[in-house]
């Protein structure tokens, strides 16, 4: 008899989810700003965008030639490193919107209100106290917020 798990459904948190599960759930609940995300979910996210960030922009840097001319001008990129700054660019922007709505359903898991997202605007302090909220762990009373 073999032990399978069944499938989450996507308005309940995955607590214990995989990488490959987090990254679909991610694009899956692209926009989705109620119901809550659990911290596997969140920081496998968090771990890919990183990944793929830092590759686009290193391959971007490394292709992209000189930085400046031969009178000390700023130059932009061009040839590969333009391609590889473009899909950097557009990586980003797609990515940004799922994002933010991720973060907020990770807030929602821990009890919070998605508008403690506007605590990233104090300086210093308001990303320090973002990142603690996102480490915390899940509140049964999160559901509150599920659809």
């Amino acid at each position: 008899m073999t032990n399978v798990r069944s499938a989450v459904p996507l308005d309940q948190p995955y607590y214990g989810a995989p990488l490959g599960a987090a990254v679909q759930r991610f694009f899956k609940k692209y926009a989705t700003f109620r119901g809550r995300a659990s911290r596997s979910e969140f920081w496998w996210w968090v771990l890919v965008n990183v990944v793929v960030a830092a590759v686009l922009s290193g391959l971007a840097l490394a292709t992209s030639g000189p930085t400046v001319d031969e009178l000390g001008q700023p130059v932009g990129p061009s040839g590969l490193g333009l391609v590889f700054y473009l899909l950097y660019l557009a990586w980003t922007l797609a990515t940004i919107v799922p994002g933010i709505a991720l973060v907020v359903r990770r807030l929602h898991d821990s009890n919070k209100s998605g508008f403690w997202l506007l605590i990233v605007f104090v300086p210093v302090v308001g990303p320090i106290i973002l990142l603690v909220f996102e480490l915390l762990p899940s509140d049964p009373a999160g559901a509150r917020f599920d659809a």
